[in-house]
């Protein structure tokens, strides 16, 4: 019995390579891929280019910028135009952040065939020069597909300060 088994189990080990070889030059029909939702495949988008802004991964991070992105930040400073002046931008701001954490949540996806716009807000932690540092804001996306992926045309970025009590103003006589 013991022998019988080993001698099958060689003999289904020899026919699968054969079979498997059969037929080379035909392309296997690819196994079904469950498609998501466009709303959730976008949804998805954003949280893979997160990803890619928090570890630092600016090759993977350009896959969801255009080049002809505009980008305005939370400083009050001019808008950045075009993938390249984005790139250099944040290669600076890298420069300065460790342990960046970068926490996404309340997301609002509107699709309108292939241009989209998303909201969300957002809660950043991170050491920067070496300092703790909190922040949290509201990010506004314009996104467009292209070439059967979403990338993101125009980013808006705002900071939320925390209210500040002031003194009333002083009457004027």
């Amino acid at each position: 019995m013991n022998r019988r088994f080993w001698g099958l189990t060689l003999a289904l080990l020899l026919l699968v390579p054969c079979a498997a070889g059969q037929g080379q030059g035909q392309r296997r029909t690819p196994e079904p891929t469950i498609r998501l939702p466009e709303d959730q495949a976008l949804d998805q988008a954003l949280s893979e280019m997160l990803a890619a802004w928090q570890v630092g991964d600016l090759e993977a991070l350009h896959l969801f910028f255009a080049d002809d992105v505009t980008v305005v930040s939370g400083a009050f400073e001019p808008p950045i135009v075009g993938w390249t002046n984005y790139a250099k931008a944040y290669q600076l701001q890298r420069q300065r952040i460790q342990q960046p954490r970068m926490e996404r949540r309340n997301t609002l996806v509107h699709l309108r065939g292939n241009l989209a716009w998303a909201s969300y807000q957002w809660e950043f932690a991170a050491l920067v020069d070496g300092k703790p540092m909190v922040a949290r804001g509201h990010t506004s996306l314009v996104l467009e597909k292209r070439r059967d992926r979403w990338v993101i045309l125009h980013n808006h970025t705002s900071t939320v300060g925390e209210p500040q009590m002031t003194s009333p103003p002083a009457p004027q006589p």
